[in-house]
């Protein structure tokens, strides 16, 4: 195939599926932003999680919160706990892969804080029992999925809200995924700031 007509194949299936699930997504993602930004209003803060892409797309989100997103404005309390690789490999070596988050959602979830669960499976162990500990924890959980939401679909709680994107291409879920994160990171300036409107 022709490289050149590939990448504008890509391009246009990537349009496609954000134009596609952007109406039905639109109140999921808007309803995730204000309970953050409540939460964030409240002195609590996010923990973000998420395996290989999805943990770049969790690092991605706590840093446009820790930093700034589009607008000047002081840091938000935002931790990506796939970022220390001493306690990822600790836990790991000496419990289990699957326990990676977990236990530091039990060390340092307080009740109101949030957490943002990244699988574009739906299946991933680790995400699972990341989920059930924020339960444990008193905690609020937005979930990111795809596909038919896995076994994640089925932990969500009346107070939890899952943002799922109806596709099967992992790439392509991760696409959407960043463009929900930046929604969110937007709609949180917004409530915040209040600029722009």
């Amino acid at each position: 195939m022709d490289p050149i007509q590939r990448i504008k194949d890509i391009f246009t299936e990537s349009i496609q599926l954000k134009t596609q699930v952007s109406e039905q997504l639109a109140p999921q993602i808007a309803a995730a932003a204000e309970l953050m930004g409540n939460s964030l209003l409240d002195n609590k803060k996010i923990l973000s999680c998420g395996n290989g892409g999805s943990a770049a797309d969790a690092q991605h989100f706590s840093s446009e919160m820790l930093n700034r997103f589009e607008m000047e404005r002081p840091g938000l309390p935002a931790i990506a706990l796939s970022t220390d690789t001493s306690t990822l490999t600790c836990i790991a070596n000496d419990y289990q892969f699957a326990d990676i988050f977990s236990k530091q959602i039990r060390a340092l979830g307080q009740p109101g804080d949030i957490l943002l669960a990244i699988s574009t499976s739906g299946e991933s162990h680790n995400i699972i029992h990341a989920i059930d500990a924020a339960h444990d924890r008193e905690m609020m959980t937005i979930a990111l999925t795809g596909r038919e939401g896995g076994q994640i679909a089925d932990l969500i709680q009346a107070t939890d809200i899952e943002i799922r994107v109806s596709s099967w291409s992992t790439a392509r879920i991760q696409e959407v995924h960043i463009m929900i994160i930046h929604c969110i990171c937007d709609l949180i300036d917004q409530r915040l700031l209040g600029y722009g409107d």
